[in-house]
Order: C-alpha cells, then structure tokens, then sequence
C-alpha cells in the first residue's frame, strides 16, 4: 500500500483536466458524454491503469483473463509509479484517444479528478459495485452530493503502534479513551522511558483529534466549502492534542510524517524513546526488530503490539484513511468494457482476493477475511476496526492547492509550539477559504 499526498502537479492536474474540457466545480455537476462504440455483444480492448507496483501479479493476471472471458476482448494493465501518476492521468485522461478506460487514483486525488469532471458517473452502478457495504468515506471521496464517480480500491489505515515493553517497564495499560491516551504518555513521558511520538507537522494523524471530537476540516452547505477549524468541536479536539503534545510527546514541532514510520525502533531517538507512534497500517515494513541479514525490519510481536486509537468516550476514534480509489474515465469510449472490467473488481472474488494478500478491501463483507491474514500479528484487525471509521479530505475543488500551500502543516505546527488554538484556527480558515471552492 501507499500512502500519497497532492502536490503542486496534482493543483496543475486539476487546472489541466478543467482547460481540457471537464466540468469544474462551479457548472454543473460533471457527466460523462463517452458514448460505447459497440453493442454488448462486441469485444472491446480497454486499458486499466494500476498506481504504481502495490497490486500482486497475481491478481492482475486473473484480472486479465476474467476480462478475456466476460467481455471476449484484451485487457492491457499498466503500473504507473504513484509519483508519475498525476502527471501522466492530467495528460491522458481528456484525451479520449489516449485514456485509460479504468484509473486508479490515490484517495486524497479522487475529490480532485472528480470534480474536475475526469470520471463517469456510476451513481446508476453503485447498488451492483456493492452499494452501501463499500467503504463510506471512500464514496464520499469520489462523490459530489449523490452522484458518485469513484469507488474504492483499496484501503489501509491509521493505527497505535507501540513497545509492549516500554509500557509493562512504566506500568500502564493500552488507553480505552483519548484523554487516558494523553495520560499514559504523559506518565512514561514524567519516568524518562518513552512517549508517544506525534510529527509537529503530521496533521494526517493529527486530525483524528478534531475528528474525535465532532469536528472537521471544512463543512459543505450544498453549494460552496467553508473551513471549519474554528468550530468550537475542532478547537476543543485540538486542544487535546495541544495537551498531548505538550505533555507525553517526544517529537518535534517542525518534524512531519515521514518520520513516523520508524519512531518507536530502537535506534530513532537519542534519549527518551517513542514508545508509540500514530501511522498507517503499512507502517509495518518499516517497524520492528532490526534484520542485519536482511537489512530490513522483522515485526517481533514480543516487542510490537498495535491497538486503534481510542474515542473521546472509548470506542474507536475517526483516523485518516489511506489507499485508493478506482473510477471509468469520462473520456472512455469503451464504457461497455469498462464496466464489465468494474463488475470483475467489485466481484466476491476479487474482493475475497483483495482481502487475502493483505490489501482492505472495497467491500467490507469480506473484511472478516482480510482481518484473518494479517501478516503481523493483530495489525490488520485493528487497521479494519479504524478504518470502518476512517475520514478523507475534503471533496472539494481547491483541496490540492490547500495541500500545496502547507496550510494544515503550518498549523499544526503552530499549535504544537504553543500558539493559541482558537486565534490559529481562524487564521488557517481564512486561508482555507480562499482556495477551497476552486
């Protein structure tokens, strides 16, 4: 799996697709105009492009031949590196003479394809695709009010990962709430044997605290985005996290996420180790006991455990999710095969497949089955408890250039230096404001 972020090419890919020809926000809602060059009965050669190498062979092999015999047509795969990605879809996708018939997107690029007009609409296909057992937030992502657009592909998601042994050495339990999770850190934290290691910059984890609390990034009135940070839930949720920060936290303000993934080895921090970090559920490969043979990293659950991070009344907290999404291009001139080539993914058996190599799958009737092959230990048990209650970004037009401006790692940080919550918020709504609606 893989984590991805907009950037500055994913704000141009949104401007590209729009000059193209696509609705933008601002029209109506995006249709697709693709018409099928054949009846049912005609073979139809599609291409369906796969972001970068995270899908098994195996699985794209069955992929083909299932298309040969539905369809009677080819089935061309292509992996396109997550960095080229964006780049490559803002070149393709308009053209109908080069698109790819079926595209995989990252989840936080799904709200910025989609309302730019670059998908079909599959609102009349969505009960077939698997309807409301697919993952909500996914939907919600490719999806502009009741029209949807993108589905899931796949998911992984947030979770606590954390040393057994630096908690039995302090003495204390797995948190059941949010304010017991502040608790236990501070405690470890007050004994000099570790902490919970939280990225000054990392709001993608950060965020679960606003969510926790009832509140968001930005709120939608039906026809335009309002940030929403300022809401007195989102200022309490940070607060908390302020608290956190403060007291049982072992990061910095000024370090972001791409330290997360290795915070509670061994050899991360001089002094006062992490003894748990917030991260997705892939986090696994770079977690755990050194391997000099194999230069790697070995999950010891002797040593590792994981548990979801808790609710501000127990239960599960609302994480950001991570993964992808899938949708038919607006551009497709060959909608019969695409969604023969749909109905396959969404099928039981590719679902049931999905779920066995270890990727969350779209459909969560077969969540029991993924849940069952963890590879480590326990890991994707919890990562399916969060993510049945994960939560993406905004779906609106001017998400990728609010990604691009740093204006929720800007403050974040401020808030991790100590800045007043309530002041900081409102700054970043105002200029949340400015670029949210395109």
């Amino acid at each position: 799996m893989k984590k991805t972020m907009l950037s500055a090419t994913a704000f141009a890919a949104a401007g590209a697709l729009a000059l193209a020809g696509c609705s933008s926000a601002g029209d109506d809602e995006p249709t697709s105009t693709a018409t099928s060059t054949s009846d049912e009965s005609t073979p139809q050669d599609i291409t369906l492009w796969l972001a970068g190498t995270d899908t098994p062979d195996a699985l794209i092999d069955y992929l083909k031949t299932e298309y040969a015999d539905v369809n009677g047509g080819s089935l061309t795969v292509e992996q396109i590196g997550w960095g080229d990605l964006i780049s490559s879809l803002t070149t393709a996708l308009p053209d109908s003479a080069n698109t790819p018939d079926v595209a995989e997107v990252g989840n936080t690029q799904a709200a910025t394809f989609t309302t730019v007009g670059a998908f079909m609409d599959l609102t009349d296909y969505y009960d077939e695709l698997g309807g409301d057992s697919l993952l909500p937030g996914f939907v919600e992502a490719g999806s502009i009010g009741d029209q949807v657009y993108a589905l899931p592909y796949y998911f992984g998601s947030r979770a606590v990962f954390y040393r057994k042994d630096i908690y039995a050495a302090a003495g204390v339990e797995v948190p059941s709430t949010l304010a017991e999770y502040t608790e236990v850190n501070a405690a470890m934290k007050d004994q000099g044997v570790g902490g919970a290691y939280l990225a000054g910059r990392d709001w993608r984890s950060g965020i679960s605290w606003i969510f926790a609390n009832g509140g968001d990034i930005a709120t939608y009135d039906g026809s335009s985005w309002t940030g929403s940070l300022s809401s007195p839930e989102s200022i309490e949720g940070m607060e908390q996290w302020q608290t956190l920060f403060q007291t049982g936290n072992v990061a910095q303000p000024t370090d972001d996420d791409t330290t997360t993934y290795s915070a509670i080895n061994d050899e991360f921090l001089p002094g006062t180790p992490a003894s748990s970090t917030l991260a997705p559920s892939w986090a696994t490969w770079t977690l755990g006991d050194y391997d000099e043979e194999t230069e790697g990293y070995v999950w010891n659950p002797e040593t590792f455990g994981v548990y979801a991070l808790p609710g501000v009344d127990g239960g599960t907290a609302p994480v950001f999710a991570g993964g992808s999404n899938i949708g038919v291009s607006a551009a497709t001139q060959n909608v019969e095969g695409s969604m023969d080539l749909m109905r396959i993914i969404f099928s039981d058996e590719y679902q049931t497949m999905l779920a066995e190599n270890g990727m969350g799958p779209a459909n969560l009737d077969f969540a029991d089955i993924y849940a069952e092959n963890s590879y480590f230990e326990g890991v994707n048990a919890v990562a399916l408890e969060a993510a049945s209650n994960a939560k993406l970004t905004p779906a609106a037009a001017g998400w990728a250039s609010i990604e691009e401006a740093g204006i929720m790692e800007d403050y974040f940080q401020a808030v991790a230096e100590g800045g007043d919550v309530a002041a900081l918020a409102a700054e970043a709504d105002a200029k949340i404001n400015e670029l949210i609606n395109g």
